[in-house]
């Protein structure tokens, strides 16, 4: 039978691949439902496209709207609106796996219901571990869902481990994730104050939304990718290695307590892991092109410990720095970092001043367990609120 997907934020990048590895594959895979925030042009084009059962809208007046092009063009779609109608679908008894590429907090809610019903859940989602943590894990756990990642560096961790998880432990001295350096790898760390959002937007090997494109640029992506690492494969934080890979061929790598080291290699394309998550254990064609040895110039390493990219990226030890702080403190970090990035796309902060807000959050927000999702919310709306603020004191 074919498997039935919901993907959430069909619009954006992960959801346009996700997509494109499904058309490959009509045999295999069935769109149950599409999300999106307000990108209604852009839903209805893939509502013609893939015939869903359902489509979502954040909002009620961007679902009227699609709702009238789909019954205008016959399509017999069922348009819905709001936070709890994301829910409602992921937890559909027909429904088997979940894309969850919702970008922000906005995505916590339904991840939690996907794995509280134990679907297979492919996460492209950072907050669900970012912010959910062992609230979400413990979900995962006690719902049966599958979680896997589809973040090409996790993804590509995944796919170096033993397939028994009992065995990582002793078996797995280090994990190392690879970064790309962003754009800004080599320019000065004293000109950063200058940087504008469409540089800081223009990634040199990968296509990603704006937020993503940005955190690339900070190196919070990767921050966050430290924290997720930890959730998802049970690592100690400092089992935890970043290397810049300016080539971004190898993904990420597991060094094993024998040194020995297996890697993930590809090119730089989001249907690679996607189509892996999709097929897991399987894999499938997805359309990204193949590596050629015989045209790679050199594979080339950084470390992250150096005295310049240290200045390059402050916000990449703030990484290991909530893991061995207080339980909430990924979750602050997170909500920070997504007002900081945004006023930063908005004109209203300088690109190194992201840095700053994210601080100024982390030394003033009270922390506590969340013990559920709706603690969860709440600390995540008093993180906001207090970057927000730190954001006004730099316009001031």
């Amino acid at each position: 039978m074919k498997q039935r997907v919901v993907i959430l934020g069909s619009t954006g990048s992960i959801g346009v691949n996700t997509l494109d590895v499904m058309g490959m594959h009509p045999d295999q895979y069935a769109v149950f439902a599409l999300t999106a925030s307000t990108s209604v042009d852009t839903l209805f084009k893939q509502c013609c496209d893939f015939l869903p059962t359902y489509a979502v809208m954040a909002d009620a007046a961007s679902a009227r709207v699609l709702k009238d092009r789909c019954a205008a063009h016959g399509l017999l779609v069922q348009v819905l609106s709001g936070p709890q109608a994301l829910v409602d679908v992921v937890s559909h008894p027909e429904v088997d796996t979940v894309m969850a590429a919702i970008v922000g907090a906005a995505g916590l809610a339904p991840c939690m219901a996907a794995a509280r019903t134990g679907k297979r859940l492919l996460l492209a989602n950072k907050e669900a571990l970012v912010v959910g943590g062992h609230l979400f894990m413990d979900a995962v756990h006690a719902g049966g869902a599958t979680l896997l990642p589809i973040d090409s560096e996790h993804s590509a961790v995944f796919q170096s481990l033993p397939d028994d998880p009992s065995t990582w432990k002793s078996l797995v001295d280090k994990i190392i994730l690879t970064a790309s350096g962003g754009p800004f790898r080599t320019r000065a760390p004293e000109t950063l104050h200058t940087v504008t959002p469409q540089e800081a937007c223009a990634h040199p090997n990968w296509v990603m939304g704006r937020k993503i494109s940005v955190d690339s640029a900070t190196m919070m992506n990767k921050a966050l990718e430290v924290i997720e690492a930890k959730f998802l494969f049970g690592m100690e934080p400092r089992a935890i290695e970043v290397v810049i890979h300016p080539q971004s061929v190898i993904h990420s790598m597991v060094q094993f307590v024998d040194n020995s080291v297996v890697a993930q290699l590809g090119t730089p394309d989001m249907r690679g892991p996607i189509a892996y998550g999709l097929s897991w254990p399987r894999r499938i064609r997805n359309g990204a092109s193949a590596l050629d040895f015989t045209q790679m110039a050199a594979l080339t390493f950084e470390p992250f410990s150096s005295a310049e990219h240290q200045r390059r990226y402050p916000g990449l030890q703030l990484a290991w720095q909530v893991l061995e702080g207080p339980a909430s403190s990924a979750a602050v970090l997170n909500a920070a970092n997504e007002v900081g990035v945004d006023a930063f796309l908005n004109g209203r902060i300088r690109f190194d001043q992201i840095h700053h807000v994210n601080l100024e959050t982390l030394a003033q927000v009270h922390f506590s367990r969340p013990d559920s999702l709706e603690a969860l919310l709440e600390l995540d709306l008093q993180s906001r609120t207090v970057a927000r603020h730190a954001v006004q004191q730099l316009c001031a």
